[in-house]
């Protein structure tokens, strides 16, 4: 069988470069795995920056043990033109979050869930979120997206986050978009 994914979906972090999303995903059940009764969060974000010719799009996927830990990739997109449109922007934003999403299909979201089930009565945890670089406060300028940007990430099984609690995109994507 062929395998599905695209091409385009490569990944690094600081150890390792040019990563398809099945060593994304081994990376993942290889961290879980190493402690299964722990409180894991799966949180998938994107922050977009302007520059003077180009804009950088970053999509993080964090792995968290919660108190024990991470790991995390990027991916980054370069899109050949200045976005000064904030909803297009946004909205694209959310378009990459989703699509990383997706990848995690339901056979893979099982995959995770079987690792921590044996320990459920132990404490283990398993979740999965969608974070989006846009804040619900009345001074914040993406405020009039969230709910249209919330029911998107809801609409595909995601828990949305939104600042302050949306850290994937808006701190660890947004490090590497500069």
């Amino acid at each position: 069988m062929k395998n599905p994914e695209p091409r385009r979906h490569v990944f690094k972090n600081l150890q390792e470069n040019g990563m398809p999303f099945e060593l994304v995903f081994t990376r993942i059940t290889e961290f879980m795995k190493a402690d299964p009764c722990g409180n894991f969060r799966l949180m998938v974000g994107t922050d977009s920056q302007v520059h003077k010719l180009h804009t950088v799009f970053i999509t993080g996927i964090v792995i968290q043990n919660e108190g024990n830990g991470v790991w995390a990739c990027i991916k980054k997109v370069i899109v050949p033109r200045k976005m000064t449109q904030l909803h297009e922007r946004i909205s694209l934003e959310l378009s990459f979050t989703e699509e990383i999403v997706a990848l995690f299909t339901e056979e893979r979201k099982q995959e995770l869930i079987e690792i921590v089930l044996p320990h459920i009565y132990q404490g283990a945890t398993f979740t999965i979120e969608g974070h989006i670089d846009i804040g619900a406060g009345k001074r914040n300028k993406t405020s009039e997206f969230v709910k249209e940007m919330v029911t998107r990430m809801e609409s595909m099984g995601v828990a949305p986050k939104i600042k302050p609690d949306a850290f994937v995109a808006s701190s660890y994507a947004n490090r590497y978009t500069k």
